[in-house]
């Protein structure tokens, strides 16, 4: 396998939380200079999901990258029968805790994307949400996809969220406070984009309890026509680009939903 690019768990920690986790789990960053306002609200974000996936009751769905667990807490409560993996201990404690409070059975796993345990052709769906792809070299990227592909039955269907890149380029800035609260905690990111490899890096700066901390993590940025071609060598066939509204992608559009599906 090879060496990670950042320290995920130095990113994705009980700081994220801190910031980004809201008692009712209603909020997500998009980690970029483009904020996804339209993602505020849980249900419609899980409305969005259940039609483009075309969801029904009882059907098998993974959320891989599940982070705290909102969307697959969400989906379980409609019916469906979750997995959620994600590398995050914390954020697999917080998921485990809301799904109790809900009443929702979610099976969490701690596991990496880059090999997923042996759930060979185990899924009817498959959702990956709020930027949770491109955090490696490109080959391991290719790699999870072939995962994603791996996991799903034939039939199966594949939806993820990603920045959309012309509308994230277009609102590019050199820096940004990301999130402050009222007693004076914030985030504040420094932002890099190399055009030689399409990736987007971020020195954060954590500034929490008076003390501060600085950390750095990147993710890859794809045009459309870029992942249609990665889905189709996944052995996805029919790809699909979509906005945050359901509709044809189009340069408005804050974030880039991929639907695929395999034969």
């Amino acid at each position: 396998m090879t060496a990670d690019l950042f320290d995920a768990a130095a990113m994705y920690d009980d700081d994220y939380l801190h910031f980004f986790a809201s008692s009712e789990g209603d909020s997500a960053p998009t980690h970029g200079p483009v904020v996804g306002t339209a993602y505020a609200a849980t249900s419609a974000i899980t409305d969005l999901v259940w039609r483009l996936l075309d969801l029904q009751p009882g059907m098998s769905v993974l959320d891989l990258a599940c982070g705290h667990g909102t969307l697959a807490n969400a989906l379980a409560a409609r019916g469906c029968e979750v997995t959620g993996l994600d590398s995050s201990a914390v954020f697999l404690d917080r998921a485990r805790t809301d799904a109790t409070a809900m009443s929702v059975d979610v099976e969490y796993v701690l596991g990496d994307m880059r090999q997923l345990p042996a759930w060979t052709g185990r899924f009817d769906r498959l959702v990956n949400w709020t930027t949770a792809f491109g955090y490696f070299d490109d080959p391991t990227n290719r790699t999870v996809l072939a995962e994603m592909a791996r996991v799903l039955r034939p039939g199966g269907r594949l939806a993820m969220d990603l920045d959309n890149l012309p509308r994230f380029l277009a609102s590019y800035t050199p820096s940004r406070i990301t999130a402050t609260l009222d007693n004076g905690d914030m985030l504040v990111d420094r932002h890099h984009f190399d055009p030689l490899t399409g990736r987007f890096e971020v020195e954060r700066t954590v500034v929490r309890d008076g003390r501060a901390r600085r950390l750095t993590f990147l993710k890859r940025l794809f045009g459309f026509p870029e992942l249609r071609d990665w889905c189709t060598a996944a052995g996805f066939t029919t790809v699909t680009g979509l906005g945050e509204d359901g509709e044809p992608l189009n340069i408005r559009h804050n974030r880039m939903i991929v639907i695929a599906d395999l034969p």
